[in-house]
């Protein structure tokens, strides 16, 4: 198992705030709601485990475990896709972040050819700043053959799920929920599949990055980016991806409850921020090994980037 080492440790998640002003305003029409959803997951409410006591980025307070009582509930099976996106921007006139703000980030390999010059971001220098890059041009002007419309809708920020919830008539999942959702029902399993650690080489149940970090990526599990929505094997309570592919968005705040220096200087820099859970296409072990159930990341709810996706909940 990898270490608890800075590098383990870092973030492959851009943040926006602090780096340029805020967007234009552009109105829209969240008045109609969505018709025809997807079909959703029936969670059982009662005791649910949320963290671990298998601490891997202490930072982070993964744990300890506890126990948490939710009321019943309903789930995405899937994360949101691009085409259900699509329906939600054509029916309300819905104007995404990345868009409004005219750019957003972009991960080094794939910027486009023409731009030679980008914007990088401090600590993660694999991010570049690319202009034109939103939810329809994943990676900047002219990338849309990168858009496919059964892929998780990315490019897309806390504050735009938000919007799309209200549409749907549901709500982004508290970290308890996701992580119970996740879980499929069984107790102290680290992955949705259960507790054997994906590798390189012959174990590959979800999507992440194989290889060296940031440099190479064998795409041994059949994806150098994002896979269907709908891919790999769902976990057993019917839900696709909940590990792996995209980050996903949750309703809760990140918070830190350490009384240590560092802990509470690291709070008062992420005030505001939200939780994200899953991991993504471009975790690895060596360096964001936040692809596990208890596995936590936090950022700002203006950021968007091409591993940043959602699904929502709804009252049972």
């Amino acid at each position: 198992m990898p270490d608890n080492s800075e590098d383990s440790a870092g973030s492959c998640c851009p943040q926006r705030s602090g780096i340029a002003a805020g967007p234009v305003e552009i109105c829209h029409d969240l008045s109609v709601h969505e018709t025809a959803p997807p079909p959703r997951i029936s969670i059982e409410g009662g005791m649910a485990q949320l963290g671990t006591d298998k601490i891997v980025i202490a930072e982070d307070e993964e744990g300890p475990q506890r126990s948490v009582n939710l009321k019943a509930f309903q789930i995405d099976a899937t994360t949101v896709t691009n085409e259900r996106f699509r329906r939600f921007v054509e029916a309300t006139g819905y104007v995404t972040e990345a868009e409004r703000f005219g750019w957003s980030f972009v991960f080094y390999t794939d910027v486009p050819d023409d731009i030679t010059e980008t914007q990088g971001v401090v600590q993660t220098p694999w991010w570049r700043r690319v202009d034109g890059a939103d939810w329809r041009r994943i990676n900047g002007s002219g990338t849309e053959p990168a858009w496919h419309p059964d892929h998780p809708v990315v490019q897309i920020s806390w504050n735009d799920a938000s919007a799309f919830s209200h549409w749907a008539q549901g709500d982004l999942p508290s970290e308890a929920q996701w992580e119970h959702a996740a879980r499929g029902g069984r107790r102290n399993t680290e992955y949705p599949w259960g507790n054997r650690p994906p590798d390189d080489d012959a174990f590959q149940p979800c999507n992440i990055w194989q290889g060296r970090f940031p440099q190479t990526n064998t795409a041994a599990d059949g994806y150098l980016r994002t896979a269907p929505a709908q891919s790999f094997v769902p976990n057993d309570f019917g839900l696709y991806n909940m590990c792996g592919n995209v980050w996903e968005w949750t309703r809760d705040s990140y918070r830190l409850h350490s009384l240590r220096r560092h802990a509470r200087a690291r709070q008062r820099a992420m005030e505001g921020y939200r939780i994200s859970k899953g991991g993504s296409f471009l975790c690895h072990a060596s360096y964001c090994f936040r692809y596990r159930i208890a596995a936590r990341n936090g950022n700002s709810p203006d950021s968007a980037s091409p591993h940043q996706g959602f699904r929502l909940v709804y009252p049972e």
